[in-house]
This record gives structure tokens, sequence and C-alpha cells, in this order.
């Protein structure tokens, strides 16, 4: 099992205090493009994954001496990033993150939404940064406890099927075996009260997603 795997998507470079958070022992995955704003943030990728038509030509040249390529033709079934987040998922790792961002909302919602994957259900922690802010994804039966800024917000959103069982403490407004239908309102929004900032998580089944207050 790999500790810790970041796959680097999107069109938005890295900002430091998301490259601060990456060990230096994690398995860096550029998807097409993501590769560029990987090497421009310092990292560098063990691997280069997509159909390659946002990549430089530097990057490929890069990608050439120094990772794998794992090209893939530009009529498929399946984006770039559901691509790499598969083959990261067959690395069996301990975590899994993905770093993007963009402007394109549809590109941010179906990259947001690939965390919901079956083929990711058995990764231990699934987490994301998407501009800046961080997300949890739990795959239900799961449960978590955060550690957050009292005081800070947070929101619940069911981003694929529905959630079943979602119960979360320490907060303002607190659910208890709750249904959360998707991408609806009730899960917005949040305060943690607790006053160490540990907030217990749990869902008994869909795909919950926990968007926290920017660091």
């Amino acid at each position: 099992m790999n500790e810790h795997i970041v796959v680097v998507t999107g069109a938005s470079s890295l900002p430091d205090h998301v490259v601060a958070e990456i060990p230096s022992a994690a398995i860096v995955l550029g998807v097409d493009g993501g590769l560029d704003l990987a090497l421009a943030a310092g990292l560098s990728p063990s691997g280069l994954i997509g159909d390659l038509d946002s990549v430089s030509a530097d990057g490929i040249a890069w990608a050439k001496q120094y990772a794998t390529i794992a090209r893939h033709p530009t009529d498929k079934n399946q984006t770039d990033t559901e691509l790499a987040l598969s083959f990261a998922a067959d690395m069996q790792p301990a975590r899994l993150t993905l770093i993007g961002g963009g402007d394109r909302l549809d590109h941010t919602i179906a990259a947001i939404g690939s965390l919901s994957a079956r083929t990711l259900t058995g990764v231990p922690v699934l987490d994301g940064w998407w501009d800046g802010r961080h997300l949890d994804v739990l795959h239900g039966p799961a449960r978590r406890t955060l550690d957050l800024e009292p005081g800070s917000t947070l929101s619940l959103l069911a981003i694929g099927p529905k959630c079943l069982g979602v119960t979360i403490e320490g907060v303002r407004w607190p659910l208890t075996d709750h249904r959360l239908d998707p991408v609806t309102g009730l899960g917005v929004s949040n305060e943690v009260t607790s006053t160490d900032g540990r907030v217990p998580i749990s869902v008994s089944a869909g795909v919950l997603t926990v968007f926290d207050t920017p660091r």
C-alpha cells in the first residue's frame, strides 16, 4: 500500500498553502495540463495521465524523461481526472488527495463528483483541494473526526446519490441519522461550535462531501 497519492488536475495554479500540505514522500500524478501546474509549484510528478491535449510540449518532454506516461484517446467515456483517480486507486493508497481549480463550472462539478466513484470506496482517507478550499469525502459506511477552527463554517453535500444516516456533532446545527438528498441546502453553512474544533461526522450509506473554510 502506498501512503499518500496526490492527483493534480484543473487549470489553476496551486496555492502555496496547498502545496505546503503535500508531504515530501507523497506520490504526485499530473492530469494532462495538471503536470505543468505541478511542475510550476515545485513538485516532481511520477506520472502523467490523460489524452495530453492541454499539457505543454515542455511538460511532455519532461515527463518522457522523468515520469511514466499513460496516454488515453481523446474520444473516451471518462474524463482525464476520472482516469487518473482510478489509476491512483489501483495503487492502493492509504490517502488519496485531488488538487485542482479553474473557472469552468462544469469541470468543477465533474471533478469533485469524480471523488464519488465506486472505485474509490476502498481508499481509507479521501480528500481534496479545489481553488484553495479543502474538502473531505466519506464513502458510507464511514466515520471521521475533522479538526477545524472553532467558529469556522463547513458544508455537507451529497454530490452523488442521497446520503443516509448522516450524523454530525460539534456544530451549531447537529444532525442525527439524517437523510441528505443530492445537492440540497440543508447541510450548507454550518458552524463549528466545539471548543477544540473537533467535529465527528458519520454516514451509513452514500457519498458525503464536506467542504470546510479555506485554510
